[in-house]
């Protein structure tokens, strides 16, 4: 009894010392594995954190002069030849050319009432204006990127750029995106411009915007598709905050390796020490009170054949060059104006993110969004509201 009970301790013993063994090779594994797991991720941050800092650098040039917004931004006033456009290998050594004459037919008309008691349309300005400080003659005011901007983006390389799955018809919702358009075809444009009252929607998640624009087209809907597009727009994402912005793109192959947001890649020539593409624009509009607007104007000029943007009352803002552009640079085939959103959400359920004032078009003025006075070089489109249907 005692022999066989010993030899039962003893191979209980070696049971539990082989269990031992395993387990301990088992956590030694498992703590290589998760020691390996989290060098890699540093390594991936630390590759992340390098990477943002080197958009930074390219980004954010020297300035003369820096004005803090009471929004948060940062404007650096940088001299016009050292813009980011000049970055770009068609326009490296080249200098910002002299506003050319503003078009003929194009009248800017401050207000519009349609009965007495609507309030008179006010235009706005930007919020880093407020102060009375401006930046100098020869250089140009640019909203300073932060690294939380770029840390915040999908993806460091796409930085500035919209998604590329986002779908380029405004015909139908893909990938969340929803528009309310109208439109001209069916001629060669050379300009458009329209007035749009500002909003401040909801817009209910980081990855979801709001915008109301213009946009400037040409080519198919296709890998070779143009856009200018100029108007505001709310993105926490871009901007990290739910204000209204001024804002601009341009793509020349259906926004997969060209183009940006702003002054955020090489391309556009800013011209203007009052604007800055990309800062927030105040007063806001209110339901069933006050109106605020902005007029946007872009026309080709037939001397050179560059795009030029006016922002409110005659305010040059710069041009896009027409070596940026393709179809483009010849003329324009279509010209949008409406909303965007982005809804992300599923199952057939919308997000809270409002398009404009969030209110339908039937609701009229002052409670819904609008444009008013839309030109084409073609086509005078004269109507105070227009009643849009989602598409």
């Amino acid at each position: 009894m005692q022999m066989g009970s010993s030899t039962n301790i003893t191979i209980l013993s070696l049971g539990l010392l082989f269990l031992l063994c395993v387990f301990s090779s088992f956590c030694t594994t498992v703590c290589i594995s998760e020691a390996r797991n989290n060098t890699l991720r540093v390594g991936e941050e630390l590759r992340k954190y390098k990477r943002a800092r080197a958009l930074l650098k390219r980004l954010n040039k020297p300035s003369l002069k820096i004005i803090q917004s009471p929004d948060g931004d940062t404007i650096d006033c940088v001299p016009i030849h050292k813009q980011p456009a000049f970055d770009h290998p068609r326009l490296r050594g080249q200098k910002p050319l002299e506003p050319p004459k503003r078009p003929r037919g194009y009248v800017h008309v401050r207000n519009i009432s349609t009965n007495s008691n609507q309030d008179e349309i006010t235009h706005i300005q930007q919020l880093w204006t407020v102060s009375g400080e401006a930046c100098p003659d020869g250089t140009i005011p640019i909203r300073r990127t932060k690294e939380d901007d770029i840390l915040r983006a999908r993806s460091i390389k796409r930085f500035g750029r919209k998604p590329v799955a986002a779908g380029v018809r405004r015909d139908s919702i893909s990938s969340g995106h929803e528009h309310a358009v109208g439109f001209v075809m069916g001629e060669q444009y050379y300009g458009a411009k329209a007035s749009m009252n500002v909003w401040a929607p909801r817009v209910a998640s980081q990855s979801e915007f709001s915008l109301s624009q213009i946009w400037v087209i040409s080519g198919s809907f296709g890998n070779d598709l143009n856009t200018i597009e100029a108007g505001w727009q709310v993105s926490p994402q871009l901007y990290g905050d739910n204000l209204p912005r001024f804002f601009t793109y341009w793509t020349t192959d259906a926004y997969q390796a060209t183009g940006c947001y702003n002054l955020l890649c090489s391309g556009f020539v800013q011209t203007n020490n009052r604007i800055a593409m990309g800062a927030a624009i105040s007063p806001t509009s209110s339901y069933r009170s006050s109106q605020f607007d902005i007029s946007l104007l872009i026309w080709k000029d037939p001397n050179h054949g560059n795009w030029w943007l006016e922002f409110g009352s005659g305010v040059l803002v710069g041009y896009w060059p027409s070596v940026l552009f393709s179809h483009l640079a010849d003329h324009a085939s279509m010209i949008q104006f409406g909303g965007e959103i982005v809804n992300t959400g599923s199952n057939g359920f919308h997000s809270e993110t409002q398009m404009g004032s969030g209110h339908f078009a039937h609701e009229g003025f002052g409670k819904s969004a609008y444009f008013r006075n839309f030109t084409t070089g073609k086509v005078t489109i004269c109507i105070a509201f227009l009643h849009l249907k989602n598409r």
